[in-house]
């Protein structure tokens, strides 16, 4: 008791503190006009959460939690394509082979303790290096830069800020630009941008679009800024489903005029939006990549290699290239030259994960034509590091633009447009040769800079199409 009751005192005392900072605080909050009446717009704004209301809130930077709602995914019942009623949407799972009844029972029983260790991993570390702009010191660190972005959005651009709420749970927070009364083409479109993994649709991606005249919607990612949760692939993908339908049904964007614009790790829920809603106007993958694991495996040990596979392929599995398979619309990718991120050996342009990427992307359209002499002289123009060594090699292959143009329409106008395609099946080595170089040329355009360099306004161009 002698020494219960002095500890008691002290906790007595330090709670009485902290009751009269409480105290302090609440009072010069309300004796502070300007605080008075954030409070009386914020509490008008959830009671009638009209676009006048938002603008007035818009002039204030607060806890986003705190933000009224301004779409929930539960609003669009019996939609068409990925709809949801409850509970997830559809992710693309990994398949696990299993030898046989029995074997594979005790096969699961030994696996259950690694795919704990694999969750620990992927829950603890390994989420935080795969998307280091979830940690919250970092948040903290850029925050000025943060709030300064926003305020330009807002005043500049007269971006509107909402808060969706996904099938999940999740807050995602987001910002749209409007430009379909400047009467402009491009006014007219929607580019729905996904941010890297440590970027933010303050300080993004989408002033590449802006600058290019586009209407725009970012968002951040599951525990980015404003936004609530994890990142992981699955709340990713429920995050990227309530945009889409916020875009189709709150700022009425026919389907048909949203591009889906990507950057870095940005790729999965862009080809997973693709892949779920293939109506989409087109899609741009910017400095990409085929699958997380190859990757992943650069920046372990060596001894490793079982392990990170395993919690790669359970927990954090951005399957790029087999999502984008699935996607029969337009799209264009953009590879750095200079990147140092997405290659496996340092400055060497070959060894990019988007070459990996657009090689799966033509091997499953135009298989006939990917064959092995394809497959050879598509890593051949790959390996060209600049647009005078390109040039060089299409005219060492003598590739013929109108003949090849000519090929693939009338093969369409034959066979229809799904994908894939057996053109190439009758064709000589010659012939097929040039095909590839010249799919490869429209599919892929090269982008003289590094991993984080800004894409500019003139750079952003829209895929090519028959």
């Amino acid at each position: 008791m002698s020494k219960i009751i002095p500890a008691t005192l002290y906790a007595s005392v330090f709670l009485l503190l902290l009751t009269g900072m409480a105290c302090l605080r609440g009072v010069g909050r309300w004796t502070n006009p300007e605080y008075v009446q954030f409070i009386t717009i914020l509490a008008e704004a959830k009671k009638n959460n009209t676009e006048e209301n938002k603008r007035k809130l818009a002039a204030y930077s607060f806890d986003f939690d705190h933000w009224p709602a301004d779409f929930t995914w539960s609003e669009v019942i019996g939609r068409k394509g990925g709809s949801v009623v409850k509970g997830d949407v559809p992710l693309l799972r990994p398949e696990h082979k299993h030898r046989g009844s029995a074997d594979g029972f005790f096969t699961n029983l030994l696996r259950y303790p690694c795919r704990v260790v694999s969750y620990l991993i992927a829950s603890s570390f390994g989420r935080r290096m795969l998307y280091p702009g979830s940690v919250s010191l970092l948040q903290k660190a850029i925050m000025p830069m943060l709030l300064q972005g926003q305020a330009r959005l807002m005043e500049e651009y007269d971006g509107r800020r909402a808060k969706l709420i996904a099938c999940d749970g999740n807050q995602i927070d987001t910002v749209v630009v409007e430009r379909r009364t400047a009467g402009t083409e491009n006014g007219k479109r929607l580019v729905i941008c996904c941010e890297g993994n440590a970027g933010f649709y303050e300080v993004g991606c989408v002033s590449t679009p802006l600058e290019a005249g586009y209407s725009v919607l970012g968002w951040n990612h599951p525990g980015f800024g404003g936004s609530t949760g994890v990142p992981f692939p699955q709340n990713e993908a429920n995050a990227m489903d309530v945009v889409i339908q916020y875009a189709i049904h709150r700022l009425n964007f026919q389907i048909e005029d949203i591009i889906v614009y990507a950057w870095s790790i940005g790729g999965f829920t862009a080809t997973w939006a693709a892949m779920n809603y293939p109506e989409i106007s087109a899609l741009i993958l910017d400095a990409s990549f085929d699958d997380l694991v190859p990757l992943a495996l650069k920046v372990m040990p060596e001894g490793c290699r079982g392990l990170v596979t395993r919690t790669v392929r359970d927990f954090l599995n951005l399957n790029n290239a087999e999502q984008l398979c699935r996607y029969q619309g337009p799209l264009l990718l953009v590879r750095r030259t200079k990147d140092e991120i997405i290659t496996t050996v340092p400055e060497d342009i070959s060894s990019n994960r988007g070459n990996d990427l657009l090689l799966k992307l033509l091997q499953f359209r135009y298989p006939k034509v990917m064959a092995e002499e394809g497959v050879r002289v598509v890593r051949e123009w790959l390996s060209a590091s600049n647009a005078l060594q390109e040039t060089a090699l299409y005219s060492r292959y003598e590739v013929d633009d109108d003949w090849c143009i000519s090929v693939l329409q009338s093969y369409r106008s034959e066979h229809g447009e799904v994908f894939p395609w057996t053109v190439g099946d009758d064709m000589t080595t010659e012939g097929r040769r040039q095909l590839a170089i010249f799919l490869a040329h429209k599919y892929m355009r090269n982008f003289d800079a590094t991993h984080c360099t800004p894409l500019p306004a003139s750079e952003f161009t829209l895929p090519w199409t028959l």
